[in-house]
């Protein structure tokens, strides 16, 4: 299905028409896990996720065969002001490395069942620099939304969406300053290993853009601080709404992303669960802005969907249990 919108207009629309969750196959799966054989509760947040998940599928006794990990890269105009400790051709060279399965996000990917897509975008033309212009035109940044949305496989279960891009650390500080509040410093972050000379020129560049760039909605922000790879994922992410599928965020990056979206419509996350906590900064902020708990925190950094592609298996345990377990009566157990 090719995107419904071609222009902040009609996406902003399109957001606010996206489905709800199932309050039937809610209902279901809750009784359903009144029975099965565990005390009531014992498995914590795993019956949480199973409710969560039965109502986004439409199904009080769903299972996870085809969950889908795409991982969206770009190039930052903004590198040219020194903002990583790596260079943009990097992001090529990654690109080439998913695209051979060499990467750590092909081996978690593998490991989990899940089918990988890599979407480079535009890598020859990286963005314009923010501190001195938008970073996006609003054709340009429609159209990654649009590569997002396109992206997305309606047959899949499940999402995880990652990115690739030199720089982007910056531009989720920025989106992240921008649309929640704050100081630069407060949410600038070390990203690939910068120094202490290389953070304070990354958090110059954060306030720069945010001076330069003032009071504009979340579309916009996205538009003049970010980058294509992130407009790519905001619209995967859109898109698994649309299809009902439910969404594990990844790290700081994407839920830098995944914030425009709950800044555009209300609710628009309501599909979506944090898959870990990320040792950038700023991540945990920003997770609480967006009230999701993430499901792991194991210290990593790396991005590329690595850390909410790990959490498909929390995911995968939690359907196991609910849609696998015997009930009371099926097992011939008392209930007390």
């Amino acid at each position: 299905m090719q995107a419904p919108f071609s222009t902040f207009s009609t996406f902003r629309q399109t957001l606010a028409a996206a489905p709800s969750t199932d309050v039937r196959a809610v209902a279901g799966a809750q009784e359903r896990n009144r029975q099965l054989t565990k005390p009531p509760g014992a498995l914590g947040r795993l019956e949480d996720l199973a409710i969560w998940y039965a109502g986004w599928r439409g199904d009080p006794q769903p299972q996870i065969n085809a969950p889908q990990v795409i991982v969206f890269a770009g190039n930052h105009g903004v590198c040219a002001q020194g903002v990583s400790a790596f260079p943009p051709e990097v992001t090529v060279q990654m690109v080439a490395n998913f695209e051979h399965g060499g990467a750590a996000i092909n081996q978690l990917s593998k490991a989990f069942g899940a089918k990988m897509d890599v979407y480079p975008l535009d890598l020859d033309i990286p963005t314009n620099d923010f501190t001195v212009g938008p970073a996006m035109s609003e054709g340009d940044c429609v159209a990654a939304l649009q590569t997002g949305w396109n992206a997305v496989d309606p047959e899949a279960d499940l999402l995880v969406t990652g990115e690739m891009g030199i720089g982007n650390t910056t531009s989720a500080a920025a989106i992240s300053a921008a649309l929640l509040g704050g100081e630069a410093g407060d949410w600038t972050g070390r990203g690939t290993g910068v120094d202490d000379d290389g953070l304070a020129r990354k958090t110059d560049v954060v306030a720069k853009g945010l001076a330069l760039h003032q009071n504009r909605d979340a579309l916009e922000v996205l538009r003049c601080l970010g980058g294509r790879e992130l407009a790519g994922m905001a619209g995967a992410i859109a898109a698994a709404r649309h299809h009902r599928i439910p969404v594990i965020l990844d790290g700081f990056i994407c839920s830098a992303a995944a914030l425009t979206l709950a800044k555009t419509a209300d609710g628009a996350l309501d599909h979506t669960v944090a898959g870990h906590l990320s040792a950038e900064g700023a991540h945990r902020r920003l997770l609480n802005a967006l009230e999701k708990e993430p499901l792991l925190q194991l210290g990593l950094r790396l991005g590329e969907g690595s850390g909410g592609a790990l959490a498909i298996g929390v995911l995968q345990g939690a359907i196991a249990c609910h849609s696998g377990m015997a009930t009371f009566a099926e097992a011939g157990v008392s209930d007390g």
